[in-house]
């Protein structure tokens, strides 16, 4: 808790790296300064934001700050999620187990694997002439 009465915490996800402040408020959501729908325009990255709110039934009741850097829309709004799971877990501690229970909690360590020298990508190899 900083001196505004905020809970901070950070969120990754692949390469995103998002700084999560929530505080109590109307349940908007920003995000780099522009609003929720604005950002993430699709409503699959939306829902997967709201979901650490959805399942501890706080869905209005806090207002979100992100600043979210790195990686595609997708992560990031992994990112945020996880930043979301973090700060709410310190700004009510209560609320830790459903949080962890729902795997919130945890970092997605899951990246992109590195391209290998003699094949095209990461596993494919290229492509195979006879003659």
């Amino acid at each position: 808790m900083d001196q505004h009465g905020r809970a901070y915490a950070t969120g990754r996800r692949k390469d995103a790296v998002a700084r999560v402040w929530i505080k109590p408020g109307k349940g908007t959501i920003t995000i780099n300064g522009k609003e929720q729908e604005t950002y993430f325009a699709r409503p699959t990255l939306r829902l997967v934001i709201n979901q650490p709110f959805a399942i501890t039934d706080r869905e209005g009741q806090y207002d979100v700050i992100a600043t979210v850097r790195g990686g595609g829309l997708s992560g990031q709004a992994g990112a945020v999620k996880h930043g979301i799971a973090q700060a709410l877990s310190k700004y009510e501690p209560a609320l830790r187990g459903t949080v962890k229970a729902a795997g919130f909690l945890t970092r997605d360590s899951r990246v992109v694997e590195r391209k290998k020298y003699g094949r095209a990508k990461a596993r494919r190899s290229f492509q195979f002439s006879k003659r």
